[in-house]
């Protein structure tokens, strides 16, 4: 029975960037496109995932934890910044009641 690193490494690298690829790019679309911020929010986590996993890959690939370790640093950055993200759009809609981005054009002085 093969091990689980022995399983990723016999998957091309290139699977892996165009699969990440294609992650990122519907993230990049998400946040374009639409005009809600819990999904533009969620377009980001999109695309924080689609690097934790391509530095996995590469990580596991050159036999090195190195990427690894940034992965967890990149886990701990993307719950920071929906816990401070959220608390932003909690604020929003208590004084639009509303979430959509173009809502916020009231919040200027």
């Amino acid at each position: 029975m093969e091990t689980a690193v022995q399983q990723l490494q016999g998957v091309p690298i290139n699977h892996y960037l165009i699969f990440c690829g294609l992650i990122f790019a519907i993230g990049v679309i998400g946040v374009l496109i639409r005009r809600n911020v819990i999904i533009m929010m969620m377009s980001i986590e999109l695309m924080l995932n689609a690097v934790n996993l391509l530095l996995a890959a590469f990580s596991v690939h050159h036999g090195d934890a190195s990427g690894q370790v940034f992965v967890f640093f990149i886990m701990a950055l993307a719950a920071a910044e929906v816990a401070v993200g959220l608390a932003i759009i909690i604020m929003v809609y208590r004084n639009t009641k509303s979430i959509d981005i173009e809502s916020l054009h009231k919040l200027r002085w």
